[in-house]
């Protein structure tokens, strides 16, 4: 049994897989963080229609496409505003020198088609039309947004662009019994890139070519064109194996507006570069089972080899992090692992998808997948530091936008139709008009003398109308300069006040930002101390757990023995007893018989003292006559009287027997 984070069955739809998966780094990508996606298992277990997906069913990518242009269709940057260097940055342009490249790259001779008027290739077209129009729900409107995609393979350990538009022969030259390449003329092998480290320490593929996109079909058909020089080959195991490790880096440049809300801000130190890979990883595979041979054998073996590296790099992360060890990564030991340095550094977020095969064939190989995969999840990433801010007032573009159309709605009543209604009058006519008027200054006749007089009189009271008027404007010229002068008493007054205020401001700010900067230094010692205090405290307790079960096994392995001796002292004390019981009759026995032997001795000795006495106390003149040798024949010997028998029947027939034989020799 192994536990993932999600588990998806064979009915799933790429949808769900998609707002499971991969939605969350777009809407990182978008915020300006990094994010690497890629699928893991053995051959034929799914991992480029995961990623790819089939006819009017779109995977990973195209749905990642579709949600970048549809979040940031309405704000995209025009063409070149954002230009790509060859150190894995972004410089910005202007719009005049956007313009001036459009120009250049349109005279050339072979232009491209405009992407509004491309036809789709009918192979892939239903693959991008998704239905669904998602879209990131925090999109900054005062950014413009640029995207760029590359597409690479890692073949056989060797990192080719899978965009460049070098002849080069899909059939890769044939090798020789001496496993190298055969000189071939005709063909033009392509040249594998390098892998450099730009200024922030994050790795990138020299001389990639990398493409701006506006649209998610010109996206997907810059993809299709990689697609199909990528290096696949037929199996045992699969039609169509993919014998390489393929990436397709999705890059986004975004910059904010300028104050006005309608230029873009020309400060590079304000470009925000993110990227998302989508990596589709070859299948691990055994030789004895895709019976692979010549370079197909070769290909499983560096395919084989970078894998076990990626494995290796993720264990001995895991070791670092659990046991506070310092080793080193071997991420230089495979291409694919060096490329993607800075992703297990901290650099991004890192999702994996495996993707497992329930045939039963692939049994040991899909084990060995999830219980990798397993353990991956064990490794923690650092979290990428946010993006700083520009400083400049949120709601700069709808700003501009509302003020432009309120000045063209202006302009378009001030530029109506003629006769629509009287005009208003200017301020120097009204002024003119309050003028008293001109009487008429034709003298009809010599005699006339009353047009000269009111035309002088009229004259005369403009005269002092102007004098007046003139006085008046010399008075308020007077104030305003009096005002001036008081104004820039005070504005000078308040800037020295503000000057004085500010500069304690900065003293303050500068107090507070070594405070600060002592207080982070504090913070990531303490931080530092209790990661190590936490991973010895884990250390610690994993002893502590051993050592639990070192205690509990010994304690069991005593009771045992304890139990054993118990019953090797029952069965002891049992036989002892037994042993005893057996001894004490026989000694019983032997004293028994050891008594009446004595018994006897002692009668027979009784019978020869009482023989003895007879004899000592018998008269000797009376000799006995000596009977004839017939008759002591014939006469029975005397016996004497027999003891009563013993209990023991083997020893009172012996003593019986002793006792003849002694009375015998005595009759003799």
């Amino acid at each position: 049994q192994y536990s993932f984070k999600e588990v998806f069955g064979t009915l799933v739809a790429q949808r769900e897989l998609f707002d499971v998966v991969a939605k969350p780094l777009v809407e990182d990508l978008i915020r300006g963080k990094n994010g690497l996606l890629f699928t893991y298992g053995v051959t034929g277990s799914g991992k480029t229609h995961t990623m790819t997906g089939s006819p009017g069913d779109g995977g990973l990518l195209p749905r990642c496409l579709a949600m970048i242009f549809n979040s940031i269709g309405p704000f995209q940057a025009k063409r070149f505003v954002f230009k790509l260097d060859d150190k894995n940055g972004v410089d910005v342009q202007s719009e005049v020198e956007a313009l001036l490249e459009r120009q250049r790259r349109e005279a050339l001779p072979t232009p491209k088609t405009p992407a509004g008027k491309r036809q789709l290739d009918p192979e892939f077209a239903d693959m991008i039309a998704v239905q669904d129009r998602c879209r990131a729900e925090e999109v900054d409107e005062d950014n413009v947004y640029g995207v760029f995609v590359s597409y690479i393979e890692i073949y056989n350990n060797y990192i080719y662009d899978l965009l460049e538009e070098a002849p080069c022969d899909s059939i890769k030259p044939k090798w020789n019994n001496c496993n190298t390449p055969v000189r071939n003329g005709d063909f033009v092998p392509p040249q594998s890139k390098i892998l450099r480290e730009d200024q922030n320490h994050n790795m990138y593929v020299t001389g990639c070519t990398e493409v701006e996109v506006k649209s998610t079909e010109e996206a997907f058909e810059v993809f299709w064109r990689g697609q199909k020089k990528r290096r696949i080959a037929n199996t045992q195991l699969n039609r169509e194996s993919s014998r390489s490790h393929s990436v397709f880096i999705i890059k986004l440049a975004q910059a904010p507006l300028d104050a006005d809300g309608d230029n873009v801000l020309q400060d590079k130190e304000q470009i925000t570069l993110s990227q998302l890979s989508l990596v589709d990883l070859a299948g691990s595979e055994r030789t004895n089972r895709t019976k692979a041979e010549g370079n197909r054998l070769r290909e499983a073996g560096n395919i084989n080899q970078s894998l076990m590296t990626l494995r290796t790099c993720i264990e001995v992360l895991r070791e670092n992090q659990l046991y506070g060890t310092n080793k080193m990564v071997p991420y230089r030991d495979s291409k694919l692992t060096h490329l993607f340095k800075n992703y297990f550094d901290g650099e991004g977020k890192v999702r994996m998808i495996v993707c497992v095969n329930p045939k039963a064939e692939d049994y040991e190989e899909s084990l060995q997948v999830m219980r990798f995969a397993e353990m991956t999840q064990e490794v923690e990433v650092a979290r990428p530091q946010d993006r700083p801010l520009c400083g400049l007032t949120p709601g700069r573009r709808l700003r501009n936008q509302a003020f432009r159309e309120e000045l063209s709605r202006k302009l378009e009543l001030r530029g109506g139709p003629v006769g629509a209604g009287p005009e208003e009058p200017s301020a120097a006519e009204l002024f003119f008009q309050s003028f008293p008027p001109l009487p008429s200054c034709e003298l009809l006749d010599i005699n006339d003398d009353q047009t000269l007089p009111k035309l002088i009189e009229a004259l005369e009271q403009r005269h002092k109308m102007r004098q007046m008027l003139a006085e008046e404007f010399a008075k308020n010229v007077l104030a305003f300069k009096t005002m001036l002068q008081e104004f820039d008493s005070n504005v000078a007054s308040k800037e020295n006040y503000i000057q004085g205020k500010l500069a304690e401001k900065e003293k303050t700010i500068t107090g507070q930002r070594t405070e600060l900067e002592r207080l982070e230094k504090k913070i990531k010692t303490l931080e530092y101390k209790i990661e190590i205090l936490e991973k010895t405290a884990t250390i610690y307790e994993e002893e502590k757990r051993n050592l639990q079960q070192e205690l509990e096994s010994k304690s069991q392995k005593l009771q045992r023995q304890a139990s054993d001796k118990r019953r090797l002292e029952a069965r002891l004390q049992g036989m002892v007893a037994e042993t005893s019981l057996k001894w004490e009759k026989e000694c019983e026995r032997r004293v028994a018989a050891k008594q009446l032997e004595m018994q006897n001795k002692l009668w027979v000795k009784d019978e020869k003292l009482k023989q003895l006495k007879a004899i000592v106390t018998e008269p000797r003149a009376e000799r006995p006559e000596r009977p004839s040798r017939e008759r002591e024949r014939e006469k029975p010997l005397p016996r004497s009287v027999s003891p009563s028998p013993a209990p023991s029947a083997p020893v009172a027939p012996l003593r019986a027997r002793r006792s003849r034989s002694a009375g015998e020799r005595w009759v003799d």
